[in-house]
């Protein structure tokens, strides 16, 4: 697949944490692994698990998505740079970062419109319940998992699904 399907999620416009648009067809034929996260939150640590999956993978056809989010008791206040500095200075994040967005409500953003309907392993769709829940889009721009945002990024049954994608 060389562009994303009209109703695959890296069809849907976004910005990216610097400004301007983020071209989320680049990912097209690649395992995608997006996941909205916040830099005062409790599972924040998991920046370090993405970042390892980032790193392990990224050569094989693979990237995270961070993708901002302020929704769930303010714990993405900052700015862009904030964020970026954040992300950067405390973990290495290198993975792209979209802009800040909404993930729930009626300001809810058209990526996660065509997330939050995919059931994750426990039978949970719709609002995202907090920050870092992951969506893993396969090669062929379709979701294909979802975890819960406790699903540590390198638990046995996240690793096995993006390598599962990878294998494909």
């Amino acid at each position: 697949m060389t562009t994303a399907d009209s109703n695959s999620p890296l069809s849907v416009e976004i910005g990216t944490l610097q400004g301007g648009a983020a071209d989320l067809s680049q990912y097209a034929g690649q395992a995608v692994l997006i996941v909205n996260v916040a830099s005062k939150c409790g599972l924040t640590p998991q920046y370090t698990g993405l970042e390892n999956l980032q790193k392990s993978y990224a050569d094989q056809g693979f990237t995270v998505l961070g993708v901002p989010c302020n929704q769930f008791m303010g714990q993405e206040p900052g700015s862009a740079e904030e964020i970026a500095e954040f992300c950067s200075a405390t973990y290495g994040v290198t993975f792209p970062l979209t802009e800040k967005v909404e993930v729930n409500g009626e300001g809810r953003h058209a990526l996660y419109e065509r997330l939050v309907d995919f059931a994750d392993a426990d039978g949970h769709t719709g609002d995202i319940r907090w920050n870092f829940e992951k969506f893993l889009i396969g090669r062929d721009g379709t979701v294909v998992a979802r975890f819960s945002p406790q699903t540590e990024p390198e638990s046995a049954e996240l690793v096995a699904a993006v390598e599962a994608q990878l294998a494909r």
